[in-house]
């Protein structure tokens, strides 16, 4: 990736076993951490057109989470906390604690979660994130696909086996025809075969017979971090609502609900969301599109 160096890190994340992560790194200035979704996401994925445009003010920091990118994919029990333990492990072995984090879908939630435990980010962005409801349309049949015997075991087993097949899973994602720059960056992060377990893993903890696992709503008014929060209009995966209701809730927050945007916005509309968040991240006030 241009203006990007990739590094790697030992972790032990508390409670956990070591982990090596791989992260990406670039520019100059204050830090910023950027995190990525579950699944069919890497740093080099959401944030292909990110780290540039942030680079020329910040020191970029893309992490890959475990089980995904480069990062090592052990044989673990993959939830959100986990991957919470692991950001605190990361800010902590690279002195990056006060950092801004900027998180997508999942991502979102596990900065959100780490802000609410006790870290102490400056400021946070959250782009169509996971954690800030508590059920979803489709969580029923995907919590009964993942626990029948046979059905669960198969969830996902076909992606990556071509772009194919990843086209499919990216459009059911995104408002519109993905691209296939798109389609070409998830197809690379999905060929290690571990990435899928971890995906498989992290819904079955997430996606509850009752809802799901991680809804962090009623806590966000204890939440005095002035917060950036972007969703797209169409997105098919998590609803504009959980934003609209997580802005009325925190106390300092700025919404921008982007049209014809399904839940990929720094792929689908990099220009307008890497201009939002870089307002965002030089005044720690309402960002201006």
């Amino acid at each position: 990736m241009t203006q990007a160096e990739s590094r790697t890190h030992n972790l032990t994340p508390d409670g956990h076993e070591p982990v090596s992560v791989n992260y990406l790194v670039a520019g100059d200035g204050p830090p910023v951490v950027l995190l990525h979704g579950i699944g069919l996401d890497a740093a080099s994925v959401s944030w292909r057109h990110t780290i540039p445009a942030l680079a020329g003010h910040r020191t970029v920091y893309a992490l890959d989470l475990p089980g995904h990118g480069d990062s090592d994919k052990p044989r673990t029990r993959y939830t959100t906390d986990y991957f919470v333990d692991v950001l605190e492990a990361f800010l902590t072995e690279l002195d990056l604690d006060g950092a801004p984090l900027v998180g997508v879908s999942m991502g979102g939630a596990v900065a959100l979660g780490y802000a609410l435990d006790g870290g102490t980010p400056e400021r946070l962005a959250l782009l169509d994130s996971y954690g800030l409801g508590g059920d979803a349309y489709w969580r029923p049949a995907a919590t009964g696909v993942l626990w029948t015997p046979g059905l669960g075991q198969h969830l996902w087993s076909g992606v990556g086996s071509s772009k194919t097949s990843v086209r499919s899973s990216v459009a059911g994602l995104v408002g519109g025809t993905p691209s296939e720059g798109l389609v070409g960056d998830v197809y690379e992060a999905v060929q290690d075969r571990g990435t899928v377990r971890a995906m498989r893993s992290w819904q079955r903890s997430e996606f509850q017979p009752t809802g799901l696992k991680t809804d962090h709503s009623d806590r966000l008014a204890n939440l005095d971090v002035p917060t950036l929060l972007i969703h797209g209009a169409d997105d098919p995966l998590l609803p504009p609502s959980w934003s609209r209701t997580a802005h009325r809730r925190l106390p300092n927050s700025d919404l921008h609900v982007l049209s014809g945007v399904g839940h990929w916005p720094t792929r689908e509309q990099p220009e307008q969301v890497n201009r939002l968040l870089a307002s965002f991240l030089a005044t720690g006030g309402p960002a201006s599109d």
